[in-house]
């Protein structure tokens, strides 16, 4: 066995304030930045299908929005919406070049191949977000349903109480 080390304190102001640093920049790296990026990336997202760009764009580490992604559900339903959104442009962008073909002088060459693999690549998480899209709906349908069957029933009791009074006042 080796020597049992010793710890070793410093006192005095240069320890407390490098201290307080350090916990500062502990706390900054666990909180992350503020959620004023988060508009920003996914815009990018909706606009490039890209997560780096993305990240790029809205100041952010590209690692940092699969963090909160895994960890926030309201941002994993907005990342996926956005998604879905970039992969809707991305397949009308390419229909449009493929039925009227492309401008000559454009300055960015459009890579079709690369496009279509994507767009396949992603078919299964755009058809399962457009499934959740479309449950939502049936959910708010189904609620409007119940709400209205409710209102029904509660105007059908209130005229058959009414009847009933009516004719018990008639017969008494």
């Amino acid at each position: 066995m080796g020597k049992p080390t010793q710890s070793v304190r410093v006192s005095g102001p240069r320890a407390t304030k490098g201290a307080v640093t350090a916990a500062k920049r502990q706390r900054a790296k666990r909180s992350g930045p503020k959620r004023s990026w988060q508009p920003a990336f996914l815009l990018a997202l909706a606009e490039t299908s890209n997560v780096t760009a993305a990240a790029n764009a809205a100041g952010v580490q590209p690692s940092y929005p699969y963090k909160v992604k895994r960890d926030d559900n309201a941002f994993a339903k907005a990342w996926r919406e956005a998604l879905c959104e970039g992969y809707d442009n991305l397949e009308l962008e390419l229909l449009h070049r493929l039925r009227f073909g492309e401008a000559k002088d454009a300055d960015a060459k459009f890579d079709n191949a690369n496009a279509l693999r994507l767009l396949t690549q992603h078919r299964e998480t755009v058809a399962r977000q457009r499934a959740i899209r479309g449950n939502e709906d049936v959910a708010q349908v189904r609620a409007s349903i119940h709400a209205k069957l409710l209102q029904l029933r509660e105007q059908v009791l209130a005229r058959r109480k009414a009847e009933q009074e009516s004719a018990d006042a008639s017969h008494g």
